[in-house]
This record gives C-alpha cells, sequence and structure tokens, in this order.
C-alpha cells in the first residue's frame, strides 16, 4: 500500500495513523513514504511550550475551538515525557482533549519523548511532516516544557507561543536567555490571578533587553476563553514568508535528523541490561563500556 497516496488530499484519519505509526517505530516503508511526502501547502507548525501547570493544553482546546468555526483543519502532537524506569508516557496523554477527540476536522496523537533530554526527538520531526503532508491547515504542537524542549521547539515549529502564569514571577529573572529569543508571542495565562499585571510588566522590561523586535504579549485566561481569539488571530495572520529563522529550523531538523540516524542500533532497554551484565562482572568502566557502543 502506498501509504502517501493515501494521505495526500483526503483526511482519512485511519491511513494517516498508520502512517504515523510506520514512520514513528521505523517499519518497512517509513524511509521511502518520507522521501516522496508533498508539503506544497502551507500548512503551519504551531509550537505551544512553557512550564508543566501553565494551561497549555486548555489553551490548546480553546485555540482549535476558533480554529474550527473558521473551518480549519488541525492536527495536535501532543508531547508526554517518557518515563526512564517504564520507557513509557506518563501523562495521560489525549484524554486532556477529550472534547476534540470525535470531531470530523481534529486529528489528536500523543507521543513520548523516547528519552530526548530536550523533549523533541527526529520522530517528532518525521511525524509532524507527514501530518504537514496530510491535508491540515495547521499543525500544533504541545510540548512538555521541562528542559531544553522550550530552546528545542525552535527547530520544529514555524511560529512559536510561550505560556507563563502570574506564578512564575518569581523565576521570571531565571528565564534563559534563549527562551526570549525563541518566543514570536508570550502568553501570559491565568491573567485573573494576583499580580499578572505586575507580571507582564517585568516581562516585556526582560525581553526589550534581549531581543531587538519585541513579540506581543497576550493576557488569557483559557478556562473561561477569554483572550483566545487574540491569539487565533496572530496565528492565522502571521507571514511565514518574513520568517527569518528558516535557515535556523532546517539546521536544527537536519541535526537531529543524522543524530538519529547515527544512533541507529541503540536500544535503549537492551542497553540498560548490558550495562546490568556489565555490572555483575564487577570491573564496570563507564567510559570503557561507552567505547564498546561507540
Amino acid at each position: 500500500m502506498n501509504l502517501h497516496q493515501n494521505i495526500i488530499g483526503q483526511l482519512n484519519f485511519r491511513v494517516i495513523a498508520r502512517a504515523l505509526t510506520v514512520v514513528e517505530n521505523d517499519l518497512d516503508g517509513s524511509s521511502e513514504l518520507l522521501k516522496t511526502l508533498k508539503l506544497d501547502k502551507i500548512c503551519p507548525v504551531i509550537g505551544i511550550t512553557g512550564p508543566p501547570g501553565a494551561g497549555k493544553s486548555t489553551l490548546v482546546n480553546g485555540i482549535i475551538d476558533i480554529l474550527l468555526r473558521g473551518g480549519k483543519k488541525i492536527a495536535v502532537l501532543a508531547i508526554d515525557p517518557t518515563s526512564p524506569f517504564n520507557f513509557g508516557s506518563l501523562l495521560g496523554d489525549r484524554i486532556r482533549m477529550a472534547s476534540h477527540f470525535n470531531h470530523p476536522d481534529v486529528f489528536i496523537r500523543s507521543l513520548a519523548t523516547r528519552g530526548s533530554l530536550g523533549g523533541l526527538s527526529a520522530k517528532i520531526i518525521e511525524m509532524t511532516d507527514v501530518l504537514r503532508a496530510s491535508g491540515f491547515d495547521y499543525v500544533l504542537i504541545e510540548t512538555v516544557g521541562v528542559g531544553q524542549s522550550e530552546i528545542e521547539i525552535t527547530g520544529l515549529a514555524d511560529i512559536t507561543l510561550v505560556v507563563l502564569v502570574p506564578e512564575a514571577g518569581d523565576e521570571i529573572q531565571h528565564i534563559k536567555s534563549g527562551l526570549m529569543e525563541i518566543a514570536d508571542a508570550f502568553i501570559i495565562n491565568k491573567a485573573d490571578r494576583e499580580g499578572a499585571d505586575v507580571f507582564a510588566n517585568n516581562l516585556k522590561k526582560i525581553i526589550g533587553h534581549s531581543v531587538d523586535e519585541q513579540p506581543p504579549i497576550f493576557k488569557t485566561i483559557a478556562s473561561k476563553n477569554q483572550g483566545l481569539g487574540d491569539i487565533a488571530a496572530f496565528i492565522q495572520h502571521t507571514n511565514l514568508k518574513q520568517n527569518n529563522r528558516r535557515k535556523l529550523l532546517l539546521t536544527e531538523k537536519v541535526y537531529k535528523l543524522i543524530q538519529q540516524k547515527m544512533m541507529t542500533g541503540i536500544d535503549k532497554k537492551k542497553l540498560q541490561l548490558d550495562i546490568t551484565e556489565a555490572l555483575e562482572s564487577g570491573n564496570f568502566n563507564l567510559y570503557s563500556f561507552v567505547d564498546t557502543y561507540v
């Protein structure tokens, strides 16, 4: 079966899901499928990132509602952290977006980060491109929001939204400058909480010292659907052709894909078993062990 021919021009969710599974697990036909993807249609990738508890999923739900009213077709990748103990997903994946689960114009897929320290992996890049070639109008990526994922989303998204909450006020001085540089817009969610205005003003001052052109700051109360219309309008009216980070985006993608190919054959579960066996030998040396895998 030619998966590519089944994807393009129609939203057959079963075929799309199968294609994603083939790519995610490197099944037969994965490489051929990726090489034949046609990305002619402009389908912006929107990255939504930020710390846990910022209300990203609620925000994404609200944005989806608005885009659907405009007749748009939307794909969502919800990226969950991977447990270092059972190599599985820790969060409740699609349960968070149950209200859209059966909508004919919304496709939702959750996946684990596969141990990528930054929260993004080459597989996520590949799966995103499958969705971009499937006939959707927008692809939304909700990242785990820990480690370096806020920075690495730049290598994947055309538009990056950073979601923060007023409670982060005490930590704002410690936000990495890189986070300031990659954001196309900041969203202060739960803006009805105390200190939201002060937080917004402090954020403006810090951003002003970090970048030449200050990105917009939106205040929202996602749980009440307040302020989400402005974000949807920003997404729909941003000129992607003016994105001066395209070379950076492609460099990050290629780097990740090369990294993945170089790691082919390294199975983390088998690695753990090999380490256990090496430890039992009594002469374990970390660096000597690593050399056996390099």
